[in-house]
């Protein structure tokens, strides 16, 4: 049992690091606990063909050190995942972050003792950690949902998992491949694979909203540019809703909350966005978000865009969404749709034609058989709280997290703290920024506020923090309201931004749509109020 540390950090990933660095800065003994062999977190585990993040690469980057922002080279204007892995391995090196990162330890189980006001922790091989206080860095993308489909322990060829792809990678030449899944992950992985396999089958349940884009790697003397402007860069990062002031899958949503409304707009209009902007064009305009009526115009619309580039008409009218645009993560496109149109490739689609079971040699479908040598499950994740409900979590009187969030859905107090779980610190927790903005920008905010909490804590003899009830409630009801006048609640939007995608969670929207500058607004009154709706004893 280790007992010499004020605070002990749940993963080792972006927020964990960082937390780490700034526990240190504030003078507090800190050790992070990470369940892999290696650091990274995410972008250790989705190692997938294609895996790059959708933020501009000198955004999706630490702000808080200028030495990194000067060392670090990026090499493309969006990171692929090798990249942003080697990144993370160099910030631990530059900040001498391994000598308190504890790997492959994975954590099982926590328990709050109201006595002595500590917690408990025990990992998988039975070692013990006590400490004040616990911040959980754990992720809101870490725990993949595993899907539940007959027969899946017969397939004699290879199962892969994209959340848990082989480190060396997997040579797919002249294979039969099927993948299961068309989110983001697939969107990104399916124009890499299908020029390499011999035949790919995607067997797709929910067609995406996909947004066309091109990656490239910086041309002479561009970063260096950038570099030199970082000051301004990044004061515009943190007056900006999403933290990204540059080109991203989310500032181009902000841009068309500004765009003229679909439903006023002539047939002649519609068809000239499409002409001059694509499947773009076809999703730009500022009433989408707002009224049903004009997300299925718009819908309708971007099905034409689709059959501009899919020339089998059965297959691009397959590939139209259902589900209102802005309901799920928007996914960078490069070349998605166009890959449709190789002779290797099938659509399968699920909602005509669902898997009645997985055989030996392949996938079985209320239709036909498929031949396959690898099988790709491409399908998802239990987003914001997956992580947390995996581990047995107990805080006073042994109330445990999971049967909360699984009873009210997933509460929060600002996504930082659960009330009756005191001293346990969520970063990008349920009713934060996290879903809807810039990773990195939201995380940097959260972690400054929970070792400036802490320190004062500290500071000024307080055993225990935890969030009120009352308080909670009443952050919950602001969150919900900010979404009540758009189609994310309307019912056909099913997504991890309010655990739809996940059987038996109880259905919530789990992000903060006003944006990180009002977010922290809101949060640094409440720290200048003397940390106002939490209870300090």
């Amino acid at each position: 049992m280790m007992d010499s540390d004020d605070v002990l950090v749940i993963g080792a990933g972006f927020s964990g690091l960082y937390m780490l660095h700034r526990l240190r800065q504030l003078g507090l003994r800190a050790q992070v606990l990470e369940r892999a062999e290696k650091i990274g977190g995410t972008w250790l585990f989705n190692r997938y063909p294609g895996a790059r993040c959708d933020i501009e690469s000198i955004e999706y980057s630490y702000s808080f050190s200028e030495e990194i922002q000067q060392e670090w080279v990026w090499t493309e204007t969006m990171p692929a995942q090798p990249e942003i892995e080697a990144y993370l391995n160099f910030v631990a090196d530059r900040l001498d972050l391994r000598r308190d990162i504890r790997l492959d330890t994975d954590v099982t189980a926590m328990t709050f003792d109201d006595d002595s006001g500590r917690w408990t922790l025990q990992a998988a091989d039975g070692e013990t950690f006590v400490a004040p206080f616990v911040v959980a860095a754990s992720g809101i993308l870490s725990e993949p949902l595993e899907p539940d489909i007959p027969g899946m322990g017969t397939f004699a060829g290879d199962s892969l998992f994209t959340s848990r792809w082989p480190a060396g990678g997997v040579d797919l030449s002249g294979k039969r491949v099927g993948v299961i899944g068309t989110g983001s992950t697939a969107v990104q992985m399916i124009p890499v694979i299908a020029r390499e396999v011999q035949q790919l089958c995607v067997f797709q349940r929910s067609p995406a909203f996909t947004l066309p884009w091109q990656v490239r790697q910086f041309e002479a003397g561009e970063l260096d540019e950038m570099k030199a402007n970082y000051g301004e860069i990044r004061q515009a990062q943190r007056q900006h809703p999403i933290g990204a002031a540059r080109l991203s899958a989310f500032s181009v949503l902000i841009d068309m909350l500004v765009s003229p409304p679909i439903k006023t707009a002539t047939r002649d209009e519609q068809v000239r966005a499409v002409d001059e902007r694509g499947v773009m064009g076809a999703l730009n305009w500022g009433d989408i978000f707002f009224d049903i009526e004009a997300s299925r115009m718009a819908t309708a619309l971007y099905g034409e865009a689709i059959a501009r580039i899919v020339r089998d008409p059965e297959t691009a009218a397959a590939l139209v969404p259902s589900h209102p645009f802005g309901c799920k993560r928007p996914i960078i496109d490069q070349g998605y749709y166009q890959t449709y149109n190789r002779d290797n490739v099938t659509l399968v689609d699920l909602r005509k034609n669902p898997i009645r079971t997985i055989t030996p040699d392949g996938i079985d479908t209320a239709a036909e058989h498929y031949d396959l040598d690898v099988i790709i499950y491409a399908t998802g994740f239990d987003a914001m709280t997956g992580a947390l409900t995996r581990i047995d979590v107990r805080g006073r009187d042994g109330v445990l997290l999971r049967d909360v969030w699984a009873e009210q859905g997933p509460v929060s107090y600002l996504g930082l703290a659960v009330a009756g779980f005191p001293n346990l610190f969520t970063v990008q927790g349920p009713g934060s920024p996290a879903a809807a903005t810039n990773f990195v920008t939201a995380l940097e905010q959260h972690v400054e506020w929970i070792g400036d909490c802490i320190a004062h804590l500290k500071a000024a003899g307080h055993r225990t923090i935890e969030a009120m009830p009352e308080a909670q409630h009443e952050w919950i009801e602001h969150t919900t309201s900010l979404v009540a006048a758009t189609v994310l609640v309307h019912p056909s939007c099913n997504s991890w931004y309010n655990g739809a995608n996940v059987p038996g969670k109880k259905r919530m929207y789990m992000g903060y749509t006003a944006g990180i500058p009002e977010y922290r607004r809101r949060c640094d009154e409440i720290a200048g109020a003397g940390y106002a709706g939490f209870l300090l004893a």
